[in-house]
C-alpha cells in the first residue's frame, strides 16, 4: 500500500475544495483535546460526505449502516435539489440511482434500494461477479468482484471448508490470484463437474 503521505497528496486538492468555506463561520468551533487549537464541532463540507463515503457504527441502543454512493450522482442530485426545492425522493432517485460499492458486484433487485431511500431502512442483497473459463482439462469459475463487506480471505476459506466437509462437490482447488490489476479468485472444477450448476 502507498504511504499515507502519498494518499494525502493526491486527496489534498479535493479536501481543500470540500472545506473551502470552513472560515465562513458556517459551523461552531471548539477547543481541541489539548486546548491549543480550535476545531469544527461538525465537518462543514460542500458535499454530502456522509452519503458519499457511507458509514457503519453502533451506539447505545442504535446502529447505522449507510452505504457509499457515487460522487457524481450525488452532485447531480444536489444540483437537481437546488433547481427544484420541491423535488421528491423519486425525483432524486433519477440522479442518485443506488449505492456505489467499491468492491463492485451486483445489487440484486431494486426494492431494498427504494426502501432505503424512502424510509431510511432497506435491505440490499448483492451478488458477486463470476465467469466460467474453460481450460483443456477442466472448467474454472473466476470470481472478479465480491459483495461489499465480504472478506475475500474468509470467502476462500469458507469455500475450502465446504469442499472438505463434502457439502460442495466438483471443486478440486481454490486459489487467490488477485494482483494489482484486480481481484481474481479461481475455483478449479473437477473434470466431470458442471460449472453452470
Amino acid at each position: 500500500p502507498a504511504a499515507m503521505r502519498y494518499t494525502e497528496a493526491r486527496l489534498n486538492k479535493l479536501a481543500e475544495e470540500m472545506l473551502r468555506d470552513i472560515d465562513k463561520e458556517t459551523v461552531d468551533f471548539q477547543l481541541n483535546f489539548d486546548d491549543t487549537l480550535l476545531e469544527p464541532t461538525v465537518l462543514p463540507t460542500r458535499i454530502p460526505n456522509l452519503l458519499i463515503n457511507g458509514s457503519a457504527g453502533i451506539a447505545v441502543g442504535m446502529a447505522t449502516n449507510i452505504a457509499p454512493h457515487n460522487l457524481t450522482e450525488c452532485i447531480n442530485g444536489i444540483v437537481a435539489y437546488i433547481d427544484d426545492r420541491e423535488i421528491d425522493i423519486q425525483g432524486l432517485m433519477h440522479y442518485i440511482k443506488a449505492p456505489d460499492f467499491p468492491t463492485g458486484a451486483f445489487i440484486y433487485g431494486y426494492k431494498g434500494v427504494q426502501d432505503a431511500f424512502e424510509t431510511g431502512r432497506g435491505r440490499i442483497i448483492m451478488r458477486g461477479r463470476a465467469e466460467i473459463e474453460s481450460a483443456k482439462t477442466h472448467d474454472k469459475i473466476v470470481i472478479s468482484e465480491i459483495p461489499y463487506m465480504v472478506n475475500k480471505a474468509e470467502l476462500i476459506k469458507h469455500i475450502a471448508d465446504l469442499v472438505s466437509l463434502k457439502k460442495i462437490d466438483g471443486i478440486s482447488n481454490v486459489n487467490d490470484e488477485s494482483d494489482r490489476r484486480g481481484m481474481r479468485i479461481v475455483v478449479d472444477l473437477k473434470r466431470d463437474a458442471n460449472a453452470n450448476v
